[in-house]
């Protein structure tokens, strides 16, 4: 009778341990890769899923999206310029099967030829086209590394350039060239300005000499604002020209006034008067 039930407890417990060795758990966001004595048997979905002890093997594959850093590479421009940068890769895998069966280590496999495509796609361009166009890079970048990746059931979603590091010199000398732009658009400014104050200056003067009361108008509103500041000098403004050409004629006309009666006055006449004559008789 205790061997009975010695027997009977044995084999409850091979029947839980071979229960427990069956039974796997798939998650949602994971697939389950079914191999059968070597052999890829198929791939099961998440749930309760039954495998045969020591015969069946399930690899679980995460199906979410993976971010990985790409490590800053030392990169050498089209114009020659060594720049280190870093970026940022986005995949998931499409295919479970071949995630597990194409290749080995396939997060280790997409960080390399991660590497390798950015160094390869950033030294195409220039670095002017580096810092300005990095959309355009980050979709080269990813088309080359899904056709590389598909292959292997993972598909890249997004790559980002994280960050770019310039030497010191180049630093300097485009912030040179920045200062030097910003001076060139500031005298440009300054000229327009000044052509354009010449041209309304031009129109005014124009208008100011079809229609000399605009002018008289003008030296009043001039004399208004001087007034503002309750200013104890009165200011008459006249044109400087005219101005000196009525003060010149006014000189004129009295330098002709003073000589008129000197010229009108009769000449003197001399008297002479014979030798021993100094007593009135001749």
């Amino acid at each position: 009778m205790n061997a009975l039930i010695a027997v009977g407890v044995v084999i409850v417990a091979l029947a839980l341990l071979i229960a427990a060795l069956s039974i796997r758990v798939v998650y949602q966001y994971q697939r389950g890769v079914l191999f059968r004595l070597g052999r890829v048997i198929g791939v099961r979905q998440p749930g309760l899923n039954f495998i045969i002890p020591i015969i069946d093997r399930l690899s679980r594959v995460s199906m979410r999206i993976v971010t990985m850093p790409i490590q800053s590479q030392g990169i050498i421009t089209r114009d020659n310029v060594s720049v280190d940068i870093s970026a940022v890769a986005y995949f998931r895998v499409v295919d479970a099967e071949k995630s597990v069966v194409a290749i080995e280590n396939v997060y280790a496999a997409i960080d390399q030829i991660a590497q390798t495509t950015l160094r390869k796609v950033v030294g195409q361009h220039s670095l002017d086209q580096a810092l300005a166009e990095t959309d355009t890079i980050n979709v080269d970048i990813r088309q080359m590394l899904d056709t590389t990746t598909l292959e292997w059931g993972v598909e890249v979603t997004l790559v980002e350039l994280k960050d770019i590091q310039l030497p010191d010199t180049m630093k300097r000398a485009m912030a040179k060239e920045a200062e030097a732009e910003r001076e060139k658009r500031a005298k440009i400014i300054a000229a327009e300005g000044e052509s354009m104050a010449a041209a309304a200056l031009g129109d005014a003067s124009d208008t100011m000499m079809a229609h000399p009361l605009a002018l008289q108008l003008r030296n009043l509103q001039t004399l208004i604002e001087l007034g503002v500041d309750k200013n104890t000098t009165v200011v008459f403004p006249a044109p400087m020209m005219s101005a000196i050409g009525d003060i010149g004629a006014f000189f004129a006309r009295e330098t002709a006034a003073a000589a008129a009666p000197m010229a009108a006055a009769p000449p003197a006449r001399a008297v002479v008067v014979p030798n021993g004559a100094a007593d009135g008789s001749y």
